[in-house]
């Protein structure tokens, strides 16, 4: 049975053992994660123990009740409070009501009536759970995402190769029908920029939202009746606007399809007054390795200077494909890059042996090889440029710091490749990797003297700083602890009384003076922190000095 998480704050210890000891938690589904003696200890509790229910007294020192529940409330709405105060008030209940707390009972705590109460918690916690479980509604829900969930698997598809059993599953669970063809064609379509005719701009060019639905819609009505097909707005918008991926079945064939592209190309202009022009990929036997196809229809469009916009260019038109042709491809890039970032020393020597079979299983001449291997250290530059790298730092101690591009013509052996290739992945992958160690411990230091800059700041929270950051709250806390080895309250907890205890040594302040100056607005809760960390009041601790 899942037990529910219960935090318990009250003022008075005994109260706390004695509403722990008479009620029989687990029973009634319950566990009690923590206790708190005010509001402020129990908000850092909250934080730490993620609890269903606060079980809170009304009157306490430094923050009671309801402004527990206030503070609660704001930043986790779904959380159960009850609150329970030894005063009949009617105000207090109204104020209760107002923040939407679940209960609000009388003190003493009638065992009977607190049991009662927390199996109605309990069943309502039931509910709730089993509703966002549902499976109608669920079901109900993932329907309606369906297209969105569609267009963003057929973008991953085109992006990169896919595992074949994966690739089916999405196709079955999304009713997409590509399966079963001899063999798949990807297209890129490039929508051409706004046209203006006699110094007006064309209808549909106004509303350009419109442009990539309307041309789908076409590009869908035309290639019906003759193949089956898949598109989605493309992600990659600065290459192409919308990816097609056509299944080749027995009676069609690749040229067929090509003609009723180039005819897509025609009405667009005719129907719809946008022009158009369609890169057409390779055919493929396995639609997981469409993404060659797509990366294919994607170069043939940046022949459209050469050809001409407005039409259809078909990749082996402009770049007829050789049976003996080494190439690099799409596939082994990604994997190499994938490698080089995220290691480890294994994956990178996998990615890196691939490239060398590759190479030795080609029964190409040299020079095909060495322009294989342009190509594959082409790819690491790009890499060293796209991260900001520092080249120098790639280089092997004693080495001539020389042009890439100089040295591989010179290499006569794949062996030598192999090892500068291996060499140049490991380094990068280590520069990398501190360069990601850096960046956090950056962080953590601005973060840092954030806090020595605000710390008198009362409501100085995770929250503000990483708005000044400009970083997520959770991944900021995460973060915060692995590098600082605390969490973030405890560590502003600790500047601020190391900034007190400043202050008691140097100046005559009042202690409520010295509790301001360090961010706490309540005198009292400052001297219950202090007195939690050193042992001893503030007043007190200036007088050892």
């Amino acid at each position: 049975m899942k037990l529910y998480r219960i935090i318990l704050v009250d003022d008075e210890e005994e109260v706390r053992k004695s509403i722990i000891r008479k009620i029989k938690w687990e029973e009634n589904g319950f566990l009690v994660a923590g206790d708190a003696e005010n509001g402020e200890d129990a908000l850092e509790k909250i934080e730490l123990l993620e609890p269903d229910l606060i079980l809170t007294d009304i009157r306490m020192p430094y923050m009671d009740g309801l402004t527990l529940a206030e503070r609660v409330r704001q930043k986790y709405p779904s959380m159960k409070i009850v609150i329970f105060s030894g005063y009949d008030d009617f105000e207090y209940a109204k104020q209760a009501i107002k923040l939407n707390v679940t209960e609000y009972i009388l003190k003493p705590v009638n065992v009977e009536e607190l049991t009662a109460i927390l199996q109605k918690i309990k069943a309502n916690l039931d509910q709730e759970i089993e509703q966002k479980r549902n499976v109608n509604l669920l079901r109900e829900n993932y329907i309606k995402s369906l297209p969105i969930l569609r267009e963003q698997f057929l973008n991953e598809l085109v992006s990169y190769p896919m595992p074949e059993t994966e690739v089916e599953d999405k196709l079955r669970e999304y009713a997409i029908p590509l399966s079963g063809a001899k063999k798949w064609v990807a297209a890129a379509i490039d929508i051409e920029p706004e046209e203006i005719r006699d110094g007006v701009l064309l209808p549909l060019h106004k509303e350009k939202d419109l442009i990539p639905i309307s041309v789908m819609q076409l590009v869908e009505e035309k290639l019906k009746n003759y193949c089956r097909c898949a598109l989605a707005t493309s992600a990659r918008t600065a290459e192409s606007e919308i990816a097609v991926i056509a299944a080749i079945d027995e009676e069609n064939s690749q040229t067929g399809l090509i003609d009723v592209l180039g005819d897509v190309c025609k009405e667009t202009r005719k129907i719809l007054e946008v022009p158009i022009t369609i890169g057409i990929g390779h055919g493929c036997q396995k639609l997981s390795d469409i993404s060659s196809s797509y990366k294919a229809a994607v170069d043939a469009l940046g022949y459209k200077a050469i050809v001409g916009s407005g039409s259809t260019i078909y990749i082996n038109d402009v770049e007829p494909v050789s049976s003996g042709k080494l190439q690099f491809d799409g596939k082994d890039e990604a994997e190499l890059i994938s490698a080089i970032k995220f290691g480890p020393r294994e994956k990178i020597e996998a990615a890196v042996q691939t490239i060398i079979d590759k190479m030795s299983d080609a029964k190409v001449h040299f020079r095909q090889c060495q322009a294989y291997m342009l190509s594959v250290s082409s790819s690491i530059v790009q890499m060293i440029q796209q991260y900001d790298l520092d080249m120098e730092q790639l280089l092997e101690e004693g080495s001539e710091r020389e042009d890439t591009f100089a040295i591989i013509p010179r290499m006569q052996k794949r062996e030598d490749f192999s090892q500068w290739l291996l060499s140049a992945s490991l380094r990068m992958n280590q520069v990398m990797n501190q360069e990601r160690d850096n960046t956090m411990k950056q962080v953590i230091q601005k973060a840092k003297q954030y806090i020595m800059d605000n710390y008198q700041d009362p409501e100085l929270s995770v929250e503000k700083i990483c708005r000044h950051l400009h970083m997520s709250p959770a991944y900021f806390s995460t973060m915060f602890k692995k590098e600082t080895g605390q969490a973030y309250i405890a560590y502003l907890t600790e500047v601020r009384l190391d900034k007190a205890v400043e202050l008691l040594g140097k100046t005559d302040d009042k202690t409520y003076i010295i509790a301001a100056k360090v961010g706490y607005q309540e005198q009292n809760y400052f001297s219950y922190v202090f007195k939690k960390r050193f042992g001893i009041s503030p007043t007190k601790f200036r007088g050892t000095k």
